[in-house]
């Protein structure tokens, strides 16, 4: 009598047919979640040009409103991370989005610091379980061997969200309808994408494997088996409790709250940098900021690329963030070369291609719950440098009335954040 197949699951052709299907179903949609999200980066960082104008708004009172933002975006980042874990991410994802599309339009209505210190204040209340929560959501879908693909490339959003909203803004900025400045417009039509995007979500995205229905049986029972498979050991398993106060937790926000204390200063104050330096209108401005993120964008894709086939993580998170530090220190010495100052702020920008290889780790040596607490968390107290970083920057030019010194804090920031990464717990055993 014949010997029966092998079931189809067990195929390598019908595993990587499975990945590929699930990839290309999910990650163009939450790519495009997270530029709707970075958006509001952009509209803030290149809003500041006008509001300055117009409001008269110091360095310090702009530096001040942006850091409120993450206040409250720094509260509620674990429980946005467990409610995608315990709840429903496309539920938690939908209302986060419309949420935070209507206030970032809102946002246009202000007059007064604060006022914008209010606008900003809600919004990071309303954004704070997106980023958590699709970290968490990735891990319901992807394998170990495509995590940080998958991630580098959701994360890719992030510069491209600045090429596209960089020269947007900047063309929006100059131009007044209807005897209403550009930066109301800016804020005010930025707000709309969320909106859409999110009543979209709730209907597109598909919680876990086995509710897809775009997926066959088999391809559901596949990747639910498999994802299974790859999750700790009993032996490797803590509690939420035990993640947040273990070792490892502790040293991965520690280095996040150092590398997200110099990306968002730079993020926010480099328009701002290159509009005082080269006298360039607003949109020229929008065009040239856009050039540093076209660099990171190529990084940070080669970055996660280059991880998953080598299987090492910590040098690919270190390495950015290192030669971030370097384009920090030559911008010390305030180049008169438009054209040098430029490359150095995309040397500076490629601090951000650690993203994808760090987010991979907490979520490769934890439980479900416990990685999400734990991304909740890390990104928590990182996010506490989303308000030092920025109004710090902005003091310190206040107070010497030059940015050379923030350049320079913000260099050591980065090394200390590669240093931490390199040095951070690579065992579970290291856990408690």
């Amino acid at each position: 009598m014949a010997t029966a197949p092998p079931p189809i699951a067990s195929a390598a052709p019908f595993a990587d047919h499975t990945r590929h299907q699930v990839a290309v179903r999910l990650l163009p949609f939450v790519f495009a979640l997270y530029i709707t999200n970075y958006l509001d980066r952009t509209s803030a960082a290149y809003a500041g040009l006008g509001m300055s104008r117009d409001l008269g708004f110091s360095d310090v009172q702009f530096g001040l409103g942006n850091g409120i933002f993450f206040l409250s975006y720094v509260a509620l980042q674990i429980p946005g991370a467990l409610l995608v874990e315990r709840w429903s991410a496309r539920r938690m994802i939908s209302a986060t989005m419309i949420a935070w599309g209507c206030l970032t339009s809102l946002t246009a209505l202000v007059h007064t610091p604060a006022q914008f210190y209010l606008a900003r204040f809600t919004l990071g209340a309303a954004e704070a379980g997106f980023f958590p929560g699709v970290v968490v959501y990735l891990t319901h879908w992807f394998v170990r061997k495509d995590r940080c693909k998958a991630t580098s490339k959701f994360m890719a959003a992030i510069p491209l969200s600045f090429m596209i909203g960089s020269p947007l803004a900047g063309w929006i900025l100059g131009h007044r309808w209807f005897h209403i400045q550009g930066w109301r417009w800016l804020f005010a039509l930025e707000g709309l994408p969320a909106i859409v995007f999110g009543a979209v979500a709730f209907f597109f995205l598909t919680d876990w494997p086995r509710q897809a229905h775009w997926l066959a049986p088999e391809q559901r029972e596949w990747m639910a088996q498999k994802l299974e498979e790859e999750k700790p050991s009993a032996a490797r398993a803590v509690s939420s409790r035990q993640a947040l106060f273990s070792p490892m937790v502790l040293v991965l926000a520690g280095l996040t709250f150092l590398q997200y204390f110099a990306a968002y200063a730079i993020i926010f104050w480099m328009p701002t940098m290159l509009k005082r330096q080269s006298g360039f209108s607003d949109a020229r401005v929008g065009l040239i900021g856009a050039i540093p993120y076209v660099v990171l964008f190529i990084a940070m894709l080669f970055n996660g690329w280059h991880s998953d086939r080598s299987g090492e993580r910590h040098w690919h998170a270190a390495v950015p963030l290192f030669i971030s530090a370097i384009g920090l220190l030559a911008l010390v010495g305030r180049p008169h070369s438009m054209v040098l100052t430029v490359a150095l702020f995309s040397m500076v920008s490629i601090n951000t291609a650690y993203l994808p290889i760090f987010w991979a780790i907490p979520t490769e040596l934890l439980t479900a719950s416990a990685a999400a607490a734990a991304v909740g968390a890390i990104n928590a107290v990182g996010s506490i440098a989303g308000f030092a970083g920025p109004y710090a920057f902005g003091y310190l030019a206040t107070r010497t009335g030059s940015f050379a010194v923030g350049m320079a804090v913000l260099a050591l920031s980065s090394v200390a954040a590669g240093l931490l990464i390199v040095w951070s717990p690579r065992r579970v055993r290291n856990l408690s």
